[in-house]
């Protein structure tokens, strides 16, 4: 039964679908709410080095639970693209938007491992709790690196999957050089493509 259950776990809501079902969303957003009500979000970016002006793209970012402080953190001269392949997530961004007035913040609708932004137009990216569900995580990499711009960085943490795991993945893209391994990610920067 353990089996069972475990499969059914890694089906519904880890590692082999990138989109969750519109019921676990909404499952998860709950969660998310009860987790932010005790140990607030906004709390975890602030270590990520997000300087006024800086635009940053939230990839994966489910619900929202980042985009208000990421907003602040910015500024009126910075971008925060808050991206994601459920079509849920971008609606409860969107709510976000409207309800605080986050002139500076844009919800994007990602298509598998790609999203219709710009090149190089990132100074941060983070990509939190997702990564272990990227089913070809050297596309999803790939992405990210179009994004990201050449001296900028990639905050990604390990999701529901090993440290190890995580970083083998990162080095075999070979477009990532991990420069910091943190408790619960790790900090990447782009190696220059010919």
């Amino acid at each position: 039964m353990l089996i069972v259950g475990d499969r059914l776990r890694k089906v519904f809501c880890g590692t082999q679908r990138e989109r969750i079902p519109d019921a676990a969303f909404v499952a998860m957003s709950f969660f998310i709410r009860i987790r932010n009500a005790l140990f607030p979000a906004y709390k975890r970016i602030e270590t990520f080095g997000i300087k006024e002006g800086y635009t940053v793209i939230d990839y994966g970012c489910g619900p929202g639970v980042y985009v208000r402080r990421a907003s602040e953190l910015v500024g009126r001269n910075g971008k925060v693209y808050a991206v994601d392949v459920h079509k849920l997530a971008i609606e409860s961004v969107n709510r976000i938007i409207e309800r605080y007035n986050l002139s500076n913040v844009e919800a994007v609708l990602a298509r598998g491992c790609s999203c219709n932004l710009d090149d190089h137009i990132a100074d941060v990216i983070y990509a939190l709790d997702m990564f272990h569900m990227v089913t070809e995580p050297t596309l999803f990499l790939h992405e990210l690196h179009r994004l990201l711009k050449r001296n900028g960085y990639l905050i990604i943490d390990y999701g529901h999957q090993s440290r190890e795991s995580a970083k083998a993945k990162i080095k075999q893209s070979r477009i990532w050089d991990i420069v910091e391994v943190h408790r619960r990610g790790l900090k990447c920067v782009p190696i220059p493509q010919g």
